[in-house]
């Protein structure tokens, strides 16, 4: 029997489905033990050190605090580049805030994988100023 291997573009997508089904433990899922989350990059009101979330445990938290406040998010991709182990998606995430509230994030968004089905790094471009 043959196995498949995942692309980074085949764990994006897995990704964003979880995500939008605010399916949070297949979501956590995805990650690799050491992986790290920066969405988005660099300091911001979801992580003023700008590191980003290293490890199960704080992108366990980074979920609960961001993904699992929402009502609703859906990611709409018009391009997708896939090279070696990383895909950069270009697009925009709809969110439906608590209280009927919707915002949309236009960014890049890059996903590295460890090539045996883990997402290793979960990068966000987007500027936390310009949500509308």
């Amino acid at each position: 029997m043959t196995s498949v291997t995942l692309t980074a573009r085949d764990l994006a997508r897995r990704s964003q489905a979880a995500a939008g089904a605010k399916d949070r433990d297949t979501w956590l899922g995805l990650f690799a033990d050491d992986a790290v989350v920066e969405d988005p990059v660099g300091p911001s009101p979801l992580c003023p050190d700008g590191r980003g979330h290293h490890g199960a445990e704080a992108i366990a938290g980074f979920y609960d605090t961001v993904i699992g406040q929402v009502d609703r998010m859906r990611f709409a991709i018009e391009h997708s580049y896939l090279c070696g182990d990383e895909v950069a998606d270009v697009g925009s995430i709809h969110i439906t805030l608590p209280g009927g509230h919707s915002v949309q994030v236009s960014g890049v968004f890059t996903y590295r994988s460890d090539g045996s089905g883990k997402i290793t790094a979960l990068r966000a471009y987007w500027e936390f100023d310009s949500v509308s």
